[in-house]
């Protein structure tokens, strides 16, 4: 994959002797060669998408591993909650890691975490040893993508972000989005374990290239971990992850065996309001595990919060369409990946062109067309019933991610690009945290408002196909309703991160 652009990109310089402590523990030890920058982050995006794709890969595998495991539907859900839930967990500590650890190492142990967790779950005999592959993958994912974005703010310059971070969105938005049209397809010919053992040897290769490639960056600084943050962050995020999941997956009943959502959602709330607190104490001695100071930054804080409801809505349909299609219009497994792939190639054939058209014109004039799309897209859905055609739902598809193509890739580095180099991993962490509780909120509430509506149509007589049709119908109005608030917060949206530079002290 290359990322060139109109030009070369330029040499990265060495940090200069006024730079901070922080700042030149951010440097680069040799000056990079553009042909080298280039294959480096080709490399890296390569591998963040192959990490990611896994978060939704299995969506449509569940019934086959239900099947074979000999597991009820409450157990195999967790294959993809429990992604979630870990990278919830574990990106929160990156920043720290990215400022205690050289860059090269933090790469090489999420490859190795990843490639290893794939091997196991390939060759899984039982549930217990898949769910541990499936929770060692999503920990070498919660640190490969904060480091991505660390990299490529350190070596690419300002001008040219906007390109670069057009390729990254197709990691963060794309991967998921057609990870259940890979599913679906090796599922036609092959077994589940086939969807690891066709990444296994992509991750070798991704590793091998990028521990040659990989440069000396983010020389060590001692920095203490403060335990009590840890656990917090587990707690806080985890207990937020697991809440939101258990509803999408219960309608707010608790798995048998499990922790009901209620608890772990109160949980959850009140172990992240002691972190925050507790951050917000240690980063005056700069020793927080995850520094809060780029919510200070208006840009930061809006475009985050775009940015949450932008993922939450892909992952909520992303796990929706399936449903209906399947449940409703009959169609079969195939049928389902297929017809998402469309919508998927198009937010990652559209996302580096939205990349370097951000980069001449900044983030508003598109976020806010792409939110009325977005919105367009919701209310089409919100029309759906029994006799929908499914060229209706394909058009509808590709709306929906041409109008998210406009919007994740400027709200992305407008909010990263708006913070000082010494933010630069702490913003990054911040953004794929949220990003994480983001897919758990959006699943959980759609398909929360889904059975809802669809219990309600059933005690009013309806038989189950059209309970569940109305069930869907309910979940995209109130969607497409939160989407009509997304078009208003997009005007608020900078046209670009002003005073954005590398070398700024954080005050």
């Amino acid at each position: 994959m290359s990322v060139t652009q109109t030009g070369s990109l330029p040499q990265v310089p060495r940090p200069s002797s006024g730079d901070s402590a922080s700042e030149a523990g951010r440097g680069v030890d040799e000056e990079l060669p553009p042909q080298r920058v280039r294959t480096l982050l080709g490399v890296l995006i390569v591998s963040a998408f192959v990490v990611i794709l896994n978060e939704t890969v299995l969506s449509v595998a569940l019934p086959d591993l239900m099947e074979d495991l000999q597991i009820q539907a409450t157990t195999a859900q967790w294959l993809t909650a429990g992604f979630m839930l870990t990278m919830a967990v574990v990106i929160p500590a990156t920043g720290f890691l990215l400022e205690r650890l050289p860059h090269r190492v933090v790469f090489l142990t999420a490859l190795t975490l990843f490639t290893a967790g794939t091997a196991l779950a390939a060759a899984a005999p039982n549930f217990p040893i898949l769910m541990i592959g499936r929770v060692v993958q999503a920990s070498g994912t919660a640190l490969l993508l904060p480091l991505l974005m660390t990299t490529v703010l350190t070596v690419v310059p300002n001008e040219r972000r906007g390109s670069v971070m057009g390729l990254i969105s197709v990691v963060i938005s794309v991967a998921p989005a057609i990870g259940p049209t890979i599913s679906g397809v090796i599922l036609g010919a092959l077994s589940w374990r086939w969807l690891f053992l066709i990444m296994l040897p992509i991750a070798v290769l991704a590793l091998v290239l990028g521990s040659v490639l990989m440069p000396s960056m983010g020389h060590p600084r001692k920095v203490k971990l403060d335990l009590l943050s840890v656990v917090l962050s587990v707690l806080g995020f985890g207990g937020l992850v697991m809440g939101l999941s258990g509803f999408g997956s219960h309608s707010g009943e608790g798995a048998e065996g499990g922790i009901p959502p209620i608890p772990a959602l109160v949980i959850g709330v009140v172990s992240l309001a002691i972190f925050v607190w507790r951050q917000l104490r240690l980063q005056r001695e700069d020793r927080a595990l995850l520094n809060l100071r780029p919510f200070a930054r208006p840009t930061f804080s809006i475009s985050l919060g775009l940015m949450i409801l932008s993922m939450g809505t892909l992952f909520g349909v992303v796990i929706l369409l399936p449903i209906y299609m399947q449940t409703v219009l009959g169609h079969s497994t195939l049928t389902t990946g297929l017809s998402m792939l469309p919508g998927g190639l198009i937010m990652g054939l559209l996302s580096p062109f939205v990349g370097r058209f951000y980069d001449k014109h900044g983030a508003k004039v598109l976020v806010v067309p792409g939110t009325i799309v977005l919105s367009a897209a919701m209310w089409t859905f919100s029309t759906v019933n029994q006799g929908t055609p499914l060229w209706v739902i394909v058009i509808a598809h590709i709306v929906m991610s041409c109008g998210l193509a406009m919007l994740i890739t400027p709200l992305m580095t407008s909010a990263l690009g708006s913070l000082p180099q010494p933010l630069y991993s702490h913003g990054s962490a911040l953004l794929n945290t949220l990003q994480q509780v983001a897919g758990a909120a959006g699943s959980a509430l759609f398909i929360t408002l889904m059975s809802v509506g669809a219990a309600a149509a059933a005690q009013g007589g309806a038989d189950a196909v059209s309970a569940q049709s109305q069930g869907i119908h309910t979940a995209f109005i109130v969607g497409a309703s939160i989407s009509v608030a997304a078009i208003v917060a997009s005007f608020f949206v900078p046209k670009r991160a002003q005073g954005s530079s590398a070398h700024r002290e954080v005050h």
